[in-house]
């Protein structure tokens, strides 16, 4: 009996140790799997933080000269249609008064010179077959790679892809340190518009890649409905831009009345030629209207309440140039809004 007992006890001391081992090398199996474990969660972690800033690198690097992407970003995202003040050194509005036209050339009548920055949506689409600085149409930038103008602006361009946009400027043989340059990437025009009538006469053309927005560029506001819509507005004071070049090659500007429809529609003046969804503007004794190479500008009116400024139409067509009677016609931006909404989300 007593050999049994000492039996049992060695027994139960064996048991305790191979326990004991047991516990140990579980215990430092855990360890070493949780060391595993967040070493390589470590690793993996760097290997991605490295691969971020290798790109992020590589941006930059890509971007050199502009201002960095995520500054473009938040700068573009802002309040559209606000202009932000020029800088220091920018030249005073210049007044021309009224310019004499000849038959073909390309110089507005009427309005003043705008100093730089002043409109910092203005764009001018140019093409190299263009005679003298190429400047064909205007047109207003309504997000970071999307212009807004007139379809009748690519008539005569078959190849878009020698198409480009001048964004940021205000006198195109001084284009100044804020201008950047896009090519065209595609041109959707509306699938009723008509050369014959300019029937529909709006377009929106993608640019090759975003412009990084700044103090000389910003995005121009469209209003959809409400306190802005012009119709019914005879006679309210409205300001379009005028992109067809003085003989400064400087943007212009001038204050226009809208000119009530049926008014505008009468036999004395387009006799039936304007549709429902276009603007009038201008005066009826003429002195002061767009003419050729204003085409796709915008003619734009300013919150009541606040500085924000508002692309309400396009210009045209008109006959001839300040002629009485004569005003301009405009496309209505707030009639094709869902167009502009809608083509642009399904070709981005």
């Amino acid at each position: 009996t007593h050999k049994r007992v000492l039996a049992w006890n060695k027994h139960k001391h064996f048991l305790k140790r191979e326990s004991l081992a047991l516990f140990l090398f579980a215990s430092f199996n855990i360890i070493a799997l949780y060391i595993v474990h967040y070493i390589t969660l470590y690793y993996t972690l760097l290997v991605v933080l490295t691969f971020v800033l290798v790109k992020i690198f590589h941006l930059i690097i890509s971007t050199a000269g502009h201002e960095a992407p995520w500054k473009q970003l938040s700068a573009c995202r802002g309040s559209c249609g606000l202009r932000f003040p020029p800088p220091v050194n920018s030249p005073m509005t210049y007044s021309y008064g009224k310019v004499v036209y000849d038959s073909g050339t390309t110089r507005v009548v009427g309005g003043m010179g705008a100093a730089e920055a002043e409109w910092p949506w203005l764009v001018s689409i140019q093409h190299p077959w263009v005679p003298g600085l190429g400047h064909w149409c205007g047109g207003s930038l309504i997000t970071a790679d999307w212009v807004l103008t007139a379809a009748h602006c690519f008539d005569k361009f078959d190849n878009i892809s020698m198409v480009y946009v001048l964004i940021g400027a205000t006198q195109l043989t001084q284009p100044g340190p804020g201008v950047q340059v896009r090519n065209a990437k595609k041109v959707v025009v509306h699938r009723s518009y008509r050369r014959k009538d300019y029937s529909y006469d709006i377009a929106l053309m993608q640019l090759d890649r975003p412009v990084l927005c700044s103090s000389y560029i910003q995005l121009a506001w469209m209003s959809r409905t409400g306190k802005q819509n012009p119709h019914g507005a005879a006679g309210s004071l409205f300001l379009s831009l005028l992109t067809g070049l003085d003989s400064a090659d400087r943007l212009q500007q001038a204050k226009v009345r809208l000119i009530d429809l049926q008014l505008c529609n009468s036999s004395d003046w387009y006799a039936g030629e304007v549709h429902p969804y276009n603007l009038c503007a201008g005066y009826p004794q003429g002195t002061i209207d767009t003419c050729k190479g204003d085409s796709g500008g915008p003619l734009m009116c300013q919150d009541n309440n606040a500085d924000y400024w508002w692309v309400i139409g396009l210009t045209s067509f008109g006959e001839g140039c300040a002629r009485p009677r004569q005003p301009g016609v405009y496309t209505s931006v707030q009639h094709f809004y869902d167009w502009i909404d809608y083509n642009m989300r399904i070709n981005s």
